[in-house]
């Protein structure tokens, strides 16, 4: 089952964020659950209310460049209709609340705020249905990564319950009588253990579908090679356009003379301002857990990389003359032969002249870098931060929510939606095996543009402490969040929109928690599973769902016991 990563967002009065932010917190029923995240009446509630649901958050945004902002961040399983009926079901009366406490929105939806928060009152309560309100406010993400991909919360917590009986079962825990898995084999446990398990377990006995299906993979691949496709075409322009009006070798003299001068320009902006060089290597995604570096088709490996790209850029070349000349025939409506060749010259020069719009959008945007500002010591509210603190780390798990200014200008909106564009598509490819890349701690994560762009929002649920999670960003994947988050106001510097960055270690950290906002209301329905965890309870019910093993499957297939 495909799973849902989406946010709604709600601009709220002024005067009415406090009492929003006391609805918020009264949702969670007693003060137990005001100390722990997990615990509570109502966390019952839309456990067995919302079968779907994975995590689920409350919060409350204010800043002084704008007014405060509701946001109930959501992930789950299946189609968004289905959650809001259940949600609907299960806290309708309180959503209702929140969305008094929320603006009237100015465009098309107001009728239907007014529906849900005033309507037919029978009782003083509105029986307008709230999903159609909270799927029109929706906002779905330009980046998300899903942890433990493809599997829905019921197996997740079909597999863990399988795990405890394991290890219960493995404990042997009367004292009076000798543990006789001490003495088997790794395949006689497993025959013992399958044997022993499959009563209560039935589902053992038959085979779960694919995490990803083949048909899903081959949809992402195709999205992320249309994606460079048009990226190819839009950096082609140069020479699509004056491929009509000058001579090949006129165009080289042109072509080889801007190569030149921007290359040099380039060369002495390269470096850092003083004082706002990165103190570690810059670089990107850690790609060692996606495939071994030996493998000459490896993306991992240059000489696999370098493979990859003159085949595509050979398939492109076709397809590109292809399509321009289809195209040049229908509208000039001449014969195939009058088009074929001047088009197949247009794409060849639009190819060369791609080195040339590359290095012309390098030094823009280096231009605009060295001139941007940046927060060493953003100031931070004590008083959130401790409230912050005192709700983290109650649980394996934390959450956290960011919203951010974005910088202005065309070029860099431009990059930032198709720096994120490129990136979500190449993690839909990249990180199917439940873990993104090397780190092993998140659940789920995403990016969302808010009011027309011109913030950035950014949730994630995650294993661990705040400090430790964000240092395994900083170390594995500083290239990858730079390129997500650098267009935020106040980021640390950065270089051609992947360097630097998120490599400022104490500055990031810094900017990330000014930017935050305490989670009011949290939820997870698996509190006690990191994501190593979860997958860990994959490989154990994958094995004993297969009636044997080969000793060497089953040595490996112990090790997780």
């Amino acid at each position: 089952m495909s799973q849902t990563i989406l946010s709604v967002v709600l601009e709220v009065e002024p005067q009415s964020a406090g009492p929003l932010s006391v609805l918020i917190e009264n949702l969670k029923g007693d003060e137990e659950a005001v100390r722990s995240p997990t615990s509570g009446e109502l966390y019952g509630r839309l456990k067995e209310g919302v079968p779907s649901l994975h995590f689920l958050s409350m919060s409350v945004f204010h800043d002084p460049h704008y007014d405060p902002i509701f946001v109930i961040e959501a992930n789950f399983d299946g189609p968004p209709g289905p959650f809001w009926a259940q949600m609907e079901a299960t806290i309708g009366a309180d959503l209702r609340l929140m969305l008094r406490c929320c603006k009237r929105p100015a465009d098309s939806d107001g009728p239907l705020y007014d529906a849900v928060t005033k309507g037919a009152f029978e009782g003083g309560v509105s029986r307008y249905p709230l999903a159609a309100y909270f799927e029109a406010r929706t906002l779905r993400p330009s980046v998300f990564h899903q942890g433990n991909r493809g599997l829905n919360r019921d197996r997740i917590e079909r597999e863990g319950k399988l795990f405890l009986a394991t290890r219960y079962e493995l404990a042997q825990p009367n004292p009076n009588i000798p543990n006789p898995y001490r003495s088997m084999t790794a395949q006689q446990i497993h025959q013992n253990l399958r044997a022993t398990l499959l009563t209560p377990f039935p589902w053992l006995g038959t085979s779960e579908p694919a995490r990803i299906s083949r048909a899903e993979r081959v949809t992402d691949l195709g999205w992320l090679l249309g994606f460079v496709f048009l990226a190819l075409v839009c950096l082609s322009i140069p020479g699509f356009v004056l491929a009509p009006i000058t001579s090949t070798g006129r165009f080289f003299i042109l072509f080889a003379v801007a190569i030149v001068v921007l290359s040099f320009l380039l060369w002495r902006m390269r470096a850092p301002l003083t004082g706002k060089g990165a103190p570690a290597r810059s670089g990107g995604l850690d790609t060692d857990s996606l495939s071994s570096k030996n493998n000459i088709t490896s993306l991992a490996n240059p000489k696999g990389l370098a493979i990859w790209i003159v085949v595509f850029v050979a398939i492109y070349f076709v397809l590109a003359s292809l399509i321009g000349s289809i195209i040049a025939t229908l509208l000039a409506n001449v014969s195939w032969s009058h088009v074929v060749w001047p088009t197949v010259r247009a794409v060849l020069l639009g190819l060369v002249s791609v080195i040339f719009s590359l290095l012309a959008i390098a030094l823009w945007l280096r231009w605009l870098e060295r001139r941007d500002s940046s927060q060493d010591a953003p100031p931070v509210n004590e008083s959130m931060l401790r409230e912050m603190a005192r709700r983290e780390d109650r649980t394996p798990q934390n959450h956290m929510g960011s919203v951010v200014l974005v910088k202005p200008g065309v070029l860099r909106m431009a990059l930032f939606r198709a720096g994120h564009l490129g990136l979500g598509l190449l993690l839909r490819v990249v990180a199917t095996d439940g873990y993104l890349g090397s780190m092993r701690t998140v659940h789920f994560a995403h990016w969302a543009f808010v009011n027309n762009g011109s913030r950035l929002m950014f949730f994630s649920n995650f294993d661990h402490s705040w400090d430790s999670y964000l240092d395994d960003f900083i170390e594995k994947a500083h290239g990858g969040l730079t390129l997500a988050w650098g267009s935020g106001v106040g980021f640390p510097p950065t270089r051609f929109l992947v360097l630097d960055g998120a490599s400022h270690g104490r500055q990031f950290k810094n900017w990330a928690r000014h930017s935050m906002a305490v989670s009011r209301f949290w939820f997870t329905a698996y509190k006690d599973y990191t994501v190593d965890q979860i997958e860990r309870h994959v490989r154990i019910a994958d094995g004993l769902r297969k009636i044997a093993l080969t000793p060497k499957e089953a040595d490996a297939w112990a090790k997780d016991l």
